[in-house]
């Protein structure tokens, strides 16, 4: 049962009069599974029902927590005396300035080496899209330099004062996926579909070799989430819905990232430290809502969720992260019955607990910049990207008053101190001088990528092959169609390069291969014609079609999703298919995704169906898998097998093996081989009556699809907004960069300098009509925040096309809102439409303008009721 098999058995519980039987751990609770070995006496599922009732009795306070009931893993690593003497002794020497420095953690272009000198910071991170300098391409050089300013910054101390190595953190997640130039695995539903742990520790070493090459210390990974509703916009960094296959991952993957605990490799030169997240509960929140409410049951939370977090203890994890998500009402951040009552005293756990971007902030009470009640639940490290300062102080204050005690205090520098004495940093010198420092060529090398084509060769699934479709001939007309046919970028998805994983091009991946260009080698080798074609045009009829399409990549709570249908209201990936099948050509689907999704109009029009997740930069092991050799033989087998139960109608969310009802389409562990023979039939393309995401929202948290946003002024009018800081071509006229406001990297700050004419605006890929919208009572309405009120004219535009637009004068309605604080922006559709806009084509819904200086945030871009919100035309 992976790591969950060698606790010792739960001791039981007395709450009133009822008592809880203890059970064998090893007995591990499904929910709702169809088989249970070994459960009674004191059977799971009667536990389940009393913990519940249990957790109910607490509906209107926190939720109650019953640590006896958790396993106790076993210990990893033995006692260290002469470490834990060496950290008592560092940590008496320390003044509560620097003990206060080591629980801070900003970002690094929020924070410079001097910065990191003065306050004595224990840690730093890069957010996806945080690279140093804020330079997307910034080279191995600049990354491993600037771990070498930091790491020279934190030794540099007065005399006497004690010098502790800085960490730097970073989420690693489907390889050293922020460099450019780096091997990236299939994101975690991929491998889950793989199914092979050993495979999971050569991505760990692969991964964790990489990172040393450019100087960090720290990987946020493993995800070990469970995922239960696959509307949740993280469902990709899920392995399985199977808590026994999440947790052999999570055991695998930290020993490959940090070697075997108690082994001469363990936290070498050449492995690093490992993060089990999002503690607790993070994918069985309430209708997939990231950061949302898990409702379950401590059974459920324990036994599902928490199989992971057992597994990576016994592995000698040194890292966990808080979720951002709650249970039962209560914040994660704030939840001191799991962070210490479960997961440091029941668990054992004695590294560091770390805390998520800004998650604190979310704690009832507290804010970004205050947050004591995250430190007393458990949080050890707070993860505060831009207001660190502020927070520092304050948790100084706090520190010095009482509020946050002593004891608490200095526990949680314990645990960072015995962290970076257990991973050497103290004799191990800066990071260029490290083992593996500087060594550029292991980034993205052969040895390196062949373990990524065999993932992406081994998490294939194959659904449907009829009339034996597959393997093909090599030495035929092969047409190769489909927007993610020749697009590295949206086979990786997000976490690549960039947060969301768009805005990226070909440059970004060198030494990467496409799909296009693993089926071109093939067939080329053979002697075969291979044609590329994005809509599936061709001259010549091919011998077959191979149409590669699916999801664009999304990260986190922006690929959260209303149903699992997969399209809806576009049909151009199926048009495409249909035409192809029309015209007499047997078509293969090769479908990109991060999750199950309602296909069945795509399945019905393909001979063949291949779900290839989210492969990363080695496309050319789906080649080899499609494709048979010289003698007809297949090159490699279909071996993956369904990570998740694969849904029969789109309104299947929730949809796990052994619950109520259940009734997949394909169901959990399903997929065919070259040896099976399987005919499938013609599938329901009733998707029934299900809500859609509206197209009257075009920035909810990030722009929402097919909605980007750009800058721009007279030297480059349009420069896509891709990563956390993008500026104007002309002297920086004008500068955008992410900030939160409820969520992370919900807004958008914009700063005019008033030395030229700049706009920050969204546009999407078509025109929309909303003749009908500005006919009724709709208004454009935006929440913005004003910092800087403006110096000159500042307009609000909806464009539709050259010499086409709607414009109007807001710089009144913003200089009336009062500074530093939220309010609203609100104009009637009609008001644009006076002004000349077209608004049966609009492109750009949303555009602001000036040449002023100005300062404002803004978020939530969508059309409202123009009654309800009293919009008026300025």
């Amino acid at each position: 049962m992976g790591g969950m098999r060698t606790g010792d058995p739960g001791s039981g519980g007395q709450r009133g009069s009822r008592t809880k039987r203890p059970r064998p751990w090893w007995c591990l609770w499904l929910v709702g599974a169809a088989l249970l070995v070994g459960c009674a006496p004191g059977d799971p599922a009667e536990t389940a029902s009393e913990t519940a009732a249990e957790t109910e009795d607490a509906e209107d306070g926190p939720p109650v927590v019953h640590p006896e009931a958790w396993p106790q893993p076993a210990r990893a690593l033995e006692p260290d005396a002469d470490l834990e003497a060496a950290v008592d002794e560092l940590l008496g020497r320390m003044t509560l300035e620097e003990k206060v420095g080591q629980l801070i953690q900003p970002e690094i272009n929020s924070v410079t080496p001097e910065e990191v000198e003065e306050y004595r910071l224990g840690s730093v991170l890069n957010g996806g899209g945080g690279w140093p300098g804020a330079n997307r391409h910034a080279t191995p050089a600049d990354w491993l330099a600037l771990a070498d300013a930091f790491w020279e910054a934190s030794m540099d101390v007065p005399e006497g004062r004690p010098a502790i190595p800085i960490l730097w953190g970073l989420d690693a997640v489907h390889g050293h996926n922020n460099v450019i130039g780096a091997t990236l695995v299939p994101h975690n539903v991929g491998l889950g579909a793989a199914n092979d742990p050993d495979l999971m520790r050569e991505i760990g070493r692969l991964t964790a070799r990489e990172v040393a090459v450019t100087g960090q210390d720290w990987n946020f990974g493993p995800t070990v989430a469970v995922a239960r509703d696959l509307r949740w916009g993280r469902a990709y960094e899920s392995y399985s819905e199977n808590p026994e296959l999440v947790a052999s991952y999570a055991a695998a993957m930290v020993e490959g990232l940090q070697g075997e605990a108690g082994s001469e490799q363990f936290l070498d030169g050449e492995h690093l430290i490992a993060t089990a997240k999002h503690f607790l509960g993070d994918g069985g929140t309430e209708r997939g809502l990231d950061q949302g409410d898990n409702r379950s049951s401590e059974e459920e939370l324990r036994d599902v969720h928490g199989a992971g977090y057992v597994a990576a203890i016994e592995a000698g994890v040194q890292t966990v992260m808080a979720s951002f998500s709650s249970w039962r009402g209560t914040k994660m951040h704030g939840h001191r019955g799991l962070l210490t009552g479960v997961l440091k005293e029941r668990m054992g756990f004695d590294g560091i607990l770390v805390g998520d971007w800004n998650a604190h902030g979310q704690v009832e009470g507290c804010t970004n910049e205050s947050c004591p009640q995250a430190i007393n639940a458990g949080i050890d490290i707070f993860m505060v990207p831009q207001d660190w300062k502020a927070l520092y102080e304050n948790t100084l204050a706090q520190a010095r008053a009482g509020e946050i005690p002593a004891e608490r205090i200095d526990d949680a520098v314990r645990r960072v101190l015995r962290v970076k004495m257990r991973a050497g940093l103290f004799e191990r010198g800066k990071p260029s001088s490290r083992p593996l420092g500087g060594r550029f060529e292991l980034l993205g090398s052969e040895e390196h990528r062949a373990v990524a084509r065999r993932a992406v060769r081994e998490s294939l699934v194959l659904l449907k092959n009829n009339g034996g479709l597959l393997p093909l001939s090599p030495n035929e007309r092969v047409l190769v169609a489909g927007d993610g046919a020749d697009d590295i970028g949206k086979q990786s998805g997000g976490w690549t390069v960039t947060w969301q994983g768009t805005g990226t091009t070909d440059e970004d991946f060198p030494g990467g291969t496409s799909i296009w260009d693993g089926i071109r080698e093939v067939v080329a080798a053979a002697g075969g014609v291979a044609v590329l074609s994005e809509d599936g045009g061709f001259d010549a009829t091919p011998d077959v079609a191979i149409v590669v399409y699916g999801e664009d990549p999304y990260a986190e709570f922006q690929g959260d999703r209303d149903s699992l249908d997969y399209a809806p209201g576009d049909d151009d990936d199926l048009e495409l298919l249909r035409r192809l099948q029309e015209a007499g050509v047997p078509v293969v689907s090769v479908f990109l995704t991060g999750r199950p999704l309602w296909v069945n109009p795509e399945l019905n029009a393909s001979d063949a169906f291949v779900v290839a997740w989210l492969p990363g930069t080695e496309g050319g092991g789906v080649a080899e898998v499609l494709f048979a050799d010289a003698d007809g033989a297949p090159r490699h087998d279909f071996r993956g097998r369904l990570p998740f139960s694969w849904p029969k109608r789109p309104d299947q969310a929730v949809l796990h093996r052994g619950m109520e009802g259940y009734d997949p389409l394909f169901p959990y562990g399903y997929g065919l081989t070259y040896g099976d023979e399987s005919e499938l039939d013609e599938l329901s393309e009733d998707a029934g009556q299900l809500a859609t995401t509206s197209r009257t929202t075009y920035f909810d948290g990030g722009p929402v699809a097919p909605w980007r946003l750009f800058v721009g002024d007279a030297q480059d009018p349009q420069v896509p907004v891709e990563s956390a800081v993008v500026t104007t071509r002309g002297s920086e006229n004008l500068v955008v960069r992410t900030v939160d406001r409820e969520l992370q990297e919900d807004a958008r700050e914009a700063v005019w300098s008033g030395a030229g004419r700049a706009a920050v605006f969204l546009s999407g890929r078509e025109p929309i009509d909303l003749s009908r919208e500005a006919n009724g009572e709709m208004a454009l309405s935006f929440d913005v925040r004003v910092d800087r009120a403006p110096s000159s004219a500042v307009t609000l535009a909806m464009t539709c096309g050259e010499d086409c637009s709607g414009v109007v004068d807001v710089a009144q309605a913003l200089a009336e809102l009062p500074s530093g604080e939220w309010g609203n922006v609100a104009v009637r559709l009609r008001c644009f439409a006076d002004a000349g806009a077209d608004m049966r084509r609009i492109e750009r819904p949303f555009s602001l303008t000036s040449d002023g200086a100005l300062a404002l945030r803004f978020a939530n871009v969508r059309l409202v009721s123009a009654t309800e919100n009293e919009a008026s035309c300025p």
